[in-house]
């Protein structure tokens, strides 16, 4: 995603770099300077977003930022924003398998707390079906 800002130069050119291994925010300022020392270049890296915002005119190009920053001991990337159409890309859910995992324990674990809470559910060998219900919440979930 690069725009040109307005009021700056017509060569001036904003981009957002997705930076990956930083661990703390001396990291995000180690890569702010090492981008900054560059001619041309103005740039604000937020640890939190893991986001590079960079401002570059003249020379540079998009490689040269993402040289730089890989130099420093990080991965750099341009996000990918549109699909075909224009329209946003889906980011992908990180969280996806997490809450399929949580359905599934909730699935099972209500049978299982209705069959021991109330004893009208309580069947022969009911203890049985209870442990089988359980198992893959123990295991899986």
């Amino acid at each position: 995603m690069s725009t040109a800002i307005p009021g700056a130069s017509a060569s001036a050119t904003e981009v957002e770099l997705v930076i990956g291994g930083m661990t703390c925010a001396s990291c995000a300022a180690r890569i702010e300077k090492k981008l900054n020392r560059m001619d041309g270049v103005e740039a604000t890296v937020n640890y939190a977003t893991e986001k590079a915002r960079v401002t570059f005119h003249g020379d540079v190009e998009v490689a040269d930022l993402i040289g730089a920053v890989e130099q420093t001991g990080y991965s750099a990337a341009v996000p990918v924003v549109e699909v075909g159409d224009g329209e946003p890309a889906a980011e992908p859910d990180e969280l996806a398998p997490l809450r399929q995992r949580l359905i599934t324990a909730v699935v099972l674990s209500v049978p299982v707390i209705a069959m021991a809470m109330v004893p009208a559910l309580q069947f022969t060998n009911w203890q049985w079906l209870s442990l089988t219900l359980a198992s893959p919440v123990v295991v899986y979930a």
